[in-house]
């Protein structure tokens, strides 16, 4: 039991366990935004594709 004191003192005290988590918090956020960023811009460039695509075929290209 006296062994375990100390170690329970020095489990409670450790930050190594919510640091990691605020990692983890910082990594979704970041990985949301550009999940986000990469959807709104795929969107926004996918007709000029399309129409690089139409263009090419007219000249012959598949």
């Amino acid at each position: 039991m006296r062994s375990f004191i100390p170690l329970l003192r020095s489990f409670l005290s450790d930050d190594s366990g919510p640091t990691a988590v605020e990692y983890a918090v910082m990594l979704a956020a970041i990985l949301l935004a550009v999940a986000g960023t990469v959807a709104t811009i795929g969107s926004q460039n996918g007709g000029m594709w399309d129409d690089n695509n139409t263009k090419l075929e007219a000249v012959g290209f598949k």
